[in-house]
């Protein structure tokens, strides 16, 4: 099977991925001449150290595809290239285009993840054949790789959704069966209760570069609550949200954002933040969809996430005078989970338990948090799922969300057609490679 040569590359990418964190990481030793089964027989701190450097460092390959994909789906961007027109004609459906699971923007986020998923299991199987360390740090390691395995698996099933992924994909020669939508879930988050399970009896011994006040067993625990927190949101399991949420670092009082993030460098071997491009550009652009503006209220302080071009963009009869202007360095971090997320997450699940006023409450620290008055109107399940899925919207523009949150709300329909035969998808193939 052709998954099986996937695997292989996974194994090749693993072997550069563990030099790729440059100066954003500490160095913890050389591990060229290694080969994986020198690392899963009896590995120190160390060499495990570097095996966690190269995971994190592996989590941001092919990011920028992952961010198109859903952005452009979800009419929240669009992305001009005069090279590359897949992104304004498959990924829009345009002229009766249909997305092709040969293409790079499945095949490319696809396989990164798979990478990190490849990196997770060798993490996991060296920490548990290790005498080097103790049993504390066992249970950290593998508290973590499980963790980040979790969240891999759940953006590669954010992509093809009911054409589900495989979750077991420890041994390249034996791999296990695709599972739908709900059986990914279901084993997401059976992987972060183990996890946390992990991490509870855990002594952190490694470095993290995006982990800010959350890079100990604590800390890492918080972190893997928020992604059960998201994770129970798509599953509907309010009350398991609330929970998760309640035991993450969710901060009603706090910055928005705090949180978990993935970081650049220009240091030798780093990477630069793939979605950064300047304003103003010709050519390759990043630009809003035109009802980012035109939806958003009078005050809303979040329309500085695009910035007025000086120049209309136009391309393929679509058109913007907005960059995306979220990312405005080239090393600026990219959040993995914020602040922000978790009150829009103890939001929803209030709304949804029926607890109308810790919802409006939090909504309103949203809306004040942004420029905006308290929110005025009906209190009601539908009224609040509206003002709910607003926010979130503007909150969390271009870092993955709104296809997936009208997906789950089946109201991918009320996404605008920019041009006539346009299609909006609701979810992507399988890659050829698995087919």
């Amino acid at each position: 099977m052709i998954m099986q040569r996937n695997i292989k590359i996974y194994i090749a990418l693993f072997s550069v991925s563990l030099f790729l964190f440059g100066s954003c990481k500490k160095d913890y030793g050389d591990l060229n001449g290694e080969t994986i089964e020198d690392l899963t027989k009896n590995a120190s701190q160390a060499q495990l150290n570097n095996v966690v450097s190269g995971t994190e460092s592996g989590m941001r390959n092919s990011l920028s595809f992952y961010l198109d994909d859903v952005s452009i789906i979800g009419r929240e961007t669009y992305r001009f290239s005069n090279s590359e027109p897949r992104y304004v004609l498959d990924l829009l459906g345009a002229n009766g285009a249909t997305l092709q699971g040969a293409n790079f923007y499945i095949t490319f986020p696809w396989a990164s993840r798979y990478s990190v998923v490849k990196n997770c299991n060798i993490l996991i199987q060296a920490a548990n054949n290790s005498t080097l360390i103790s049993s504390a740090q066992k249970a950290g390691y593998i508290g973590f790789a499980r963790t980040i395995k979790a969240y891999q698996l759940l953006l590669n099933l954010n992509l093809t959704y009911n054409n589900g992924i495989r979750v077991n994909v420890a041994d390249p020669t034996h791999l296990g069966p695709f599972v739908d939508y709900n059986g990914g879930l279901a084993a997401i988050t059976a992987l972060l209760d183990s996890a946390k399970t992990d991490l509870s009896n855990a002594t952190i011994s490694f470095q993290l570069a995006g982990f800010t006040g959350l890079d100990d067993a604590a800390g890492l625990t918080k972190f893997n609550r928020a992604l059960a927190a998201r994770v129970s949101l798509y599953q509907t399991n309010w009350q398991t949200a609330l929970d998760d949420v309640n035991a993450s670092f969710l901060n009603l009082n706090g910055s928005f954002n705090t949180g978990v993030y993935h970081i650049f460098g220009t240091g030798s071997g780093d990477q630069l933040n793939p979605v950064f491009i300047p304003q103003n550009q010709s050519g390759e652009i990043r630009v809003a969809h035109p009802t980012y503006a035109a939806g958003i209220l009078a005050g809303d302080d979040r329309i500085n996430k695009t910035s007025l071009r000086t120049s209309l963009a136009s391309l393929s009869g679509l058109s913007s005078d907005r960059d995306v202007w979220l990312y405005t360095t080239s090393t600026a971090p990219i959040g993995i989970i914020r602040n922000e997320e978790l009150i829009l997450i103890y939001a929803e699940a209030n709304i949804q338990l029926g607890n109308f006023n810790a919802a409006v409450n939090a909504l309103n620290i949203i809306r004040n948090g942004h420029g905006l008055g308290n929110y005025n109107g009906a209190v009601n399940k539908n009224a609040l799922i509206t003002e709910l899925l607003y926010e979130r919207r503007y909150s969390l523009f271009f870092e993955g969300h709104r296809w997936i949150d009208l997906r789950r709300y089946n109201l991918l329909n009320t996404l605008p057609i920019d041009r006539t035969g346009d299609q909006v998808w609701s979810q992507f193939p399988l890659p050829v490679t698995e087919q």
